[in-house]
């Protein structure tokens, strides 16, 4: 498997091209796979980003209905819950998912429970490196 294929497919399932996220599952592309530069699963982005053609697919063609995204923080019940994709939410309880107890569920603008904290923090930490070493060379190069 390409990272190329795997990510032109996860694209295509965020835009909602369902035709295209067929070509590559067809091919052989990991639909449970989630690339090291995006962190995220093709289900739950695919949730996210309101897909439910796609999300349905992917659940039909062996993508894990418990499977957590770690990007967004999210297992795709609750990207489900939190979209309102009632569909999708259904077919996730019919593929062996427990229901959650009564209440309500997430609203759109609410936010997921861990979502982007981990690679947030990250990413601060290597713009703090790169300014660090940037500073480092500038103070170097200065005392030749």
């Amino acid at each position: 498997m390409s990272g190329g294929d795997w990510k032109e497919m996860f694209n295509a399932g965020c835009e909602g091209d369902l035709a295209l996220v067929q070509h590559h599952v067809q091919s052989g592309i990991d639909v449970n796979y989630a690339h090291p530069e995006f962190l995220s699963t093709p289900l739950v982005a695919a949730i996210l980003a309101g897909q439910e053609a796609v999300a349905l697919y992917l659940l039909d063609h062996g993508a894990h209905p418990a499977l957590a995204s770690e990007f967004d923080g999210a297992t795709p019940l609750q990207a489900a819950r939190l979209r309102g994709l009632v569909v999708v939410e259904e077919k996730l309880y019919a593929l062996g998912i427990p229901r959650p107890p009564a209440g309500p569920a997430p609203g759109p603008g609410q936010p997921l429970p861990r979502a982007r904290k981990p690679v947030l923090v990250a990413l601060v930490l290597v713009l703090f490196g790169v300014l660090l070493l940037g500073w480092l060379a500038v103070a170097l190069s200065q005392t030749d």
